[in-house]
Order: structure tokens, then sequence, then C-alpha cells
């Protein structure tokens, strides 16, 4: 906050308080010229008003508001730049990436400031940290459990439902069936491995594919037409055999990633076209603008942010979606 608007915020701030003290003073003042509870001549519908003042319970609530006010705003922030003679902070303030917070985060430690939000997260990791810990550990408390075991487990797989929900819901969705350019974790169809240890590991890191190309200006309009054609007759559909048949010589430059069955190639994120499930849409147009444009998908890696033990329970939850008993 620049000083500029830090002196706007102390004066409003302080110009408030004090204007209220000031009204309420002025309003205890009897002005009338007349004895208490007598009279003042003004009546309607039979009812007459009486020279009385504020009421006492009324008044000394105020009182107390003021000064709370005017001691809070001494312990905590509230006047601009000044941040009280606490320190307290709700967060660490001014960070860009999860290294400056971290940073941030040890720093305030080390020189004993109240941050709100690490407190926060201490306690939680007291109080909740344990039991994670002991949903995805074997009984020696260092071996993970196999992650197909814990999703059999209905207590675990509800806190790692929890943690999708808190996490992954706003891609993929509260069902976890995806939308377009964002997987459906539900269908057993995976870019990049659907095995407890290719799912934990595309939580773990994260997932940036190389892309797929934009083939149009190779191809030409008529070869993204053909191309298109034989993608789609590779999952049944019916497409002009004559155009599949020239896209077929085309595709060569798709099998590189797709393979020459088009079946996909899981190490290099490269999706299955013979099994009809589509990332970006299924629709002749939307498969022709795939080919016309390319694609490139991004996750970002959670390890940093989750920890492991939270990884590994969100894993076993979305293996279980795929792999019901």
């Amino acid at each position: 906050m620049n000083t500029f608007l830090s002196i706007f915020v102390t004066v409003i701030s302080l110009g408030t308080i004090f204007g209220c003290l000031t009204l309420l003073i002025w309003c205890t003042k009897d002005k009338m010229g007349m004895e208490e509870g007598a009279p003042t001549g003004h009546t309607f519908d039979g009812i007459s008003e009486l020279n009385n003042p504020l009421p006492k319970w009324w008044s000394y609530m105020f009182v107390f508001m003021i000064v709370f006010s005017l001691i809070y705003l001494v312990l905590y922030p509230g006047l601009g730049n000044f941040k009280g003679i606490l320190g307290w902070e709700s967060s660490n303030q001014d960070v860009r990436s999860l290294e400056e917070s971290r940073a941030a985060s040890a720093a305030a430690r080390e020189e004993g400031r109240l941050v709100q939000y690490e407190r926060e997260m201490v306690k939680a990791d007291e109080v909740f940290g344990a039991k994670f810990r002991e949903l995805v550990y074997e009984a020696d408390g260092e071996t993970y459990r196999a992650i197909a075991d814990i999703a059999q487990d209905k207590e675990a797989t509800k806190v790692g439902q929890r943690l999708y929900l808190q996490n992954c819901a706003q891609c993929h969705g509260s069902d976890a069936r995806g939308a377009r350019g964002f997987p459906n974790l539900t269908d057993g169809d995976w870019l990049w491995g659907g095995s407890p240890e290719a799912i934990k590991h595309t939580i773990v890191a994260g997932r940036k594919s190389a892309g797929m190309a934009a083939w149009g200006p190779m191809l030409g309009e008529e070869g993204v037409q053909e191309v298109a054609s034989y993608v789609l007759s590779l999952s049944g559909r019916k497409v002009d055999p004559v155009e599949a048949q020239k896209g077929q010589a085309r595709f060569g430059i798709c099998a590189g990633c797709h393979g020459v069955d088009g079946k996909g190639n899981p190490a290099l994120g490269a999706p299955n076209l013979t099994d009809n499930i589509w990332l970006y849409g299924g629709s002749r147009a939307a498969v022709e603008d795939s080919i016309r444009n390319g694609r490139a998908g991004v996750m970002p890696a959670w390890n940093d942010i989750l920890g492991e033990d939270k990884v590994h329970l969100l894993a076993s939850y979305v293996y279980s979606l795929s792999n019901e008993q």
C-alpha cells in the first residue's frame, strides 16, 4: 500500500471512530431547556414525545465498542501500513510462487511473527496429520499401503474424495467425469497409464505433454478431412471409405505418437484413437480441429502442494473410480 492510501485509510478509520464518539457526546447533552421527562409538545396519534436522554445501556455499549476498536487498531493491522504492535498477519504477503511462500513461512517462524495461515496449517497438521498417516501407512508407520488396497478402504476413499473435491474438481468435475479438454477419471481410459503407480506419478509430478502438432499447414484442408475420416473409422464410425483410405495413407505422420494401429502410447500421453473416447470432442468438426490446429494439455504437479501422504491417498481415490470391486 502506498503512502497516500495508507494515510487515506488511517484518516477514514480514525475519523469514523471519533466522529461516532463526538455524535454520542452531542446526543447526551440536553439542549431542550426543559426538565427531564417533561413533554416536548410533539404529539402524534395520541402519543406524546418526552424529553428523555439516550438509554444508558445503549450509550455504554457505544462507548465500549469505541474503546474496543481503538485497542484493536493498536494491536492489529487496520490503520494503513501500521501492522499493529502484535505483528499479526493473516498470511504471507506479496508471494508469487510456492518457493516464495515457503521462504516467507520459514522467515516468519524464525522471527516469531504471528501469521494466521501458518498457525492454522500447523494446527491442522497436528489434528489431522496423524489420521492421514494412519490411512496411508502400514502398521510399521514407514511403508505405504498399496494404492489398490487403500482403494477398497471406504474410510480412506471418503477422505480421498474430500481431497479430490478441494483440489481436482475444478477441472475434472465433482463427479470426476471431466469436461472438454479435461480427462474423465471414471472410464478406465488413461492418457499416461492407469496403473496405481502411473496415477500417483501423474499427481505427484503433473503432466505437460509435448503437444500434438498442428498438421493443417502440412496436410492442407483436404488432407485434414481425409485423416479425420480415417481416424473416425478406427472407432467404428461411418465415413466415406474412399476418403478414409486416402487418410490412412497420410496417417504415417500420426503413427509416431499414436502407433500404427492408432491405439496410442501412454509413454507420450498420446490417446487411443480406436475406443471412441475423445478428450476434445468426438464430432467430425472437433476431430478436424484437433488435426488442423493441434492440442496441448497441462496438469500441475501436486506433490509440493499436498505432500506425498495426501497424494498417495488421493491417488487411491482416483484409482478406485475406475476399479470398483
